[in-house]
């Protein structure tokens, strides 16, 4: 696994719920600390984690209405980062600043732009409206993984993995799942996988949420966009309309949908913000906690194979790994990510000034 990051792209900083009015929160993304923090009336903010005067953790300090101040010497900061006041003194140098990174709070999540924050385009931010959806019911959660972030999109771009490490959640006979029917595209800014497996056997966690007694026509929608995945699962009662118009499952008998949300932010170059949730159409009967609390474990299972995966990498360093037939959508997307860096990469050589950060 590569240690480049994707500078010029919304990344999930965490969930609106992280931060309270007047709360700070320390976390770390693409190897910068930052701090985030929410005003007394609600605004939501982000600044490099260092005082500019002694380098003390603002992320420790105080939000005192619309300023965040470092708990050292008291130098107040409004939300773009300036200092608007010193207490020892009456003049503010206009060096006195700290890098400020454009957070914006939509959909439940917390966005925030890595890259040069002239460039950020609210515009940009991918759209997840299955949380504003009444039709569903969902909740979600915050896993710090020991692992490079790659080893996430490889895990979440191939779901063949699913009978042999969730075979008491959501997976589902060996043979069925390498027999799908997969199709990969590579979309203008995404990958897209889909498989579909008719006649199947439903896994514990559909007959719980839908009550299947019979065989299920399953699909599986994984899409990635740079830097999170959508995944669409779920199964009709056999021939009843789950492959109709491309649109899985919307027209079928007794309809089971699983929607994830996946935002995958690397902290470092060997562990990763992952940031889910789980949303689905089965709202009765304490039924969206129970789907949440079996794809928690699911994801935990996911958890401990990725944290296993980073440490035998780093004891073998560059060896070779092969790709089999289930790949083809986490090659895509590998490949997309690769042409997405170099092109990162030949931007800075063209504007080299623009790597440089403000005081």
């Amino acid at each position: 696994m590569g240690d480049a990051f994707l500078k010029a792209q919304w990344y999930v900083a965490g969930w609106g719920t992280d931060l309270a009015p007047g709360e700070t929160l320390a976390r770390t993304y693409l190897n910068e600390p930052v701090v985030l923090w929410r005003s007394e009336t609600g605004a939501v903010h982000a600044l490099q984690d260092r005082c500019i005067h002694r380098a003390m953790q603002l992320s420790a300090g105080d939000v005192d209405g619309e300023i965040l101040r470092c708990p050292y010497h008291g130098l107040e900061f409004n939300g773009e980062g300036r200092c608007t006041r010193i207490p020892a003194q009456d003049r503010v140098p206009d060096t006195a600043r700290v890098r400020h990174y454009p957070l914006v709070e939509r959909q439940a999540l917390l966005w925030i732009w890595m890259g040069e924050p002239e460039d950020a385009d609210e515009g940009l931010i991918p759209d997840y409206p299955i949380h504003e959806d009444p039709a569903f019911g969902w909740r979600s959660a915050h896993y710090p993984v020991k692992g490079n972030w790659q080893l996430l999109v490889d895990n979440l771009m191939d779901l063949s993995h699913l009978p042999y490490i969730h075979a008491k959640t959501i997976g589902g006979n060996p043979d069925l799942h390498f027999r799908a029917k997969t199709n990969s595209q590579k979309l203008d800014n995404a990958v897209r996988v889909t498989r579909e497996m008719p006649g199947s056997q439903p896994p514990p966690t559909y007959v719980d949420a839908a009550g299947f007694t019979g065989l299920v026509d399953r699909w599986q929608e994984i899409v990635f966009e740079p830097v999170i995945i959508r995944i669409h699962t779920g199964a009709c009662e056999e021939g009843t309309g789950a492959y109709t118009n491309g649109e899985y499952g919307v027209h079928g008998a007794n309809r089971f949908s699983m929607c994830g949300f996946h935002g995958i932010t690397p902290e470092t170059e060997t562990t990763t913000h992952y940031f889910w949730s789980m949303a689905t159409n089965r709202t009765e009967d304490g039924m969206v906690e129970e789907v949440f609390a079996q794809t928690a474990r699911t994801f935990q299972e996911d958890q401990d194979v990725l944290e296993s995966q980073q440490v035998r990498m780093e004891q073998f360093g560059n060896a070779p790994l092969i790709d089999i037939a289930s790949d083809v959508g986490g090659r895509h997307t590998r490949q997309f990510i690769t042409r997405l860096l170099k092109e990162q990469e030949m931007y800075r050589k063209v504007s080299p000034q623009r790597d440089t950060e403000p005081a």
